[in-house]
């Protein structure tokens, strides 16, 4: 099977059928439905071609690649995912909440990378895997940031606190220039190449990503406010974020948080306009962008739940799997609870310990994760980029799946204690 259209009609096929199955039995969350039906099917076709053929499992899974996922989020939507989620940040809650916001996007970001690295490290010689410390922290990097696409999709729809779920948001869509950032520093080590100190690092993938945002909508926005055509306002939007995200590329920045920072930036600017009394009809604008963001949204969790099966590839699965889990709860929750004694003052009715607990349960991993871990293939051997994968595959699903259906049971009981 090649080509564009035959995987088109799968994922779509997917969408259609999963979530008219869904609406009228099971009536799970939209997304989470998407890849826990597309990890069950995506399962069981392999299984079955396996016994019916009689070949072994795992032969078949080296020979099966259904989806590049890598290809499909790194090099096509991601910017688009981003941006649709960012340009409707509520500016208001982001200038009084911006302490605590950053403090979790960018010091928990690198507390949790830390922190995970050395539980992965301690695991992987308690199980005998001999891993430097080096790839655990590098495996810390691609588990640390959190998924804003699946912040935005699943928890807002839990009836958190407003602060509360604007700081899940918030950190959510500011911490993957972080994490890129650590990821490049510690892939580098790995590989044993001078990529630079961190410092550059983090003043390459993240300033140089804020200015190339900042730069590229300023530019677009001008033409966005002078035309009246509603359909070229949208245009202006698709190349405004992509050219931003393909100049990152050139310039080796981190084209996740410049996405963001178009969207932020547009939103923004949207707002000055209307404060001056210059309102813009944006209806169709704010429709195609919201079809959009759900489109790519669902198209990401089928290929997600169909790509679940690599996870087999992994030797010791099972329990390395449970390692993997473990450890990124404990990280997340040492590192947010450190980072609260610099974020201020909580949002009512919330002390460190419960803060810190809401917010670990909450903090969901997604295709930016994999796509990292992918993104190891060059530099690691293939049994531990295996293992890599596999329990980066484990995180994500549980942290989708378990947690995203838990969260408000969670966050009930953590309320009434």
């Amino acid at each position: 099977m090649s080509g564009f259209l035959p995987y088109a009609v799968i994922v779509l096929s997917m969408i259609v059928f999963i979530g008219f199955f869904n609406e009228k039995a099971t009536r799970l969350t939209y997304e989470i439905a998407l890849m826990l039906f597309s990890v069950i099917i995506g399962s069981i076709i392999p299984l079955f071609t396996a016994y019916n053929r009689n070949i072994p499992l795992l032969s078949l899974l080296s020979d099966v690649k259904i989806f590049d996922l890598n290809e499909f989020l790194i090099n096509g939507v991601l910017c688009f995912m981003l941006f649709a989620g960012s340009c409707h940040i509520r500016l208001p809650d982001f200038r009084r909440l911006f302490r605590p916001v950053s403090v979790l996007a960018f010091v928990c970001t690198f507390l949790g990378a830390l922190f995970y690295g050395l539980l992965f490290f301690g695991a992987s010689a308690l199980l005998g895997l001999g891993f430097s410390l080096s790839v655990c922290l590098m495996f810390g990097s691609i588990i640390a940031p959190t998924d804003p696409i699946a912040a935005t999709s699943i928890l807002n729809k839990f009836g958190l606190p407003k602060d509360v779920s604007f700081l899940i948001e918030g950190e959510s869509l500011l911490n993957d220039g972080m994490g890129v950032a650590l990821f490049v520093c510690f892939s580098g080590i790995v590989a044993g190449e001078a990529g630079g100190g961190f410092v550059a690092i983090i003043l390459r993938e993240i300033l140089g990503a804020v200015v190339i945002g900042v730069s590229v909508t300023l530019l677009f926005f001008i033409l966005f406010r002078k035309t009246e055509d509603d359909k070229r306002r949208i245009y202006i939007s698709l190349l405004n974020v992509a050219l931003a995200y393909w100049l990152c590329e050139v310039f080796d920045c981190s084209g996740a948080l410049a996405s963001v920072v178009c969207g932020a930036l547009f939103f923004a600017l949207r707002g000055r306009e209307e404060e001056k009394n210059r309102p813009m009809d944006l209806k169709e604008f704010d429709d195609f962008w919201e079809i959009l963001d759900t489109t790519l949204n669902s198209a990401l969790y089928v290929i997600l739940g169909f790509t679940f099966i690599r996870i087999l590839q992994m030797e010791n699965v099972v329990v390395l799997s449970c390692f993997a889990v473990v450890c990124n709860l404990l990280a997340r929750y040492g590192s947010l609870y450190v980072s609260t004694y610099l974020t201020g003052p909580l949002p009512d009715g919330f002390s460190k310990t419960r803060f810190s607990k809401l917010l670990t349960w909450g903090g969901l991993r997604g295709g930016l994760s994999i796509a990292l871990a992918m993104g190891t293939l060059p530099i690691l051997p293939d049994d531990t980029y295996r293992v890599i994968l596999g329990c980066t595959y484990a995180i994500v699903f549980f942290t989708t799946v378990v947690q995203g259906l838990s969260m408000k049971q969670v966050y009930e009981r953590i309320i009434k204690k």
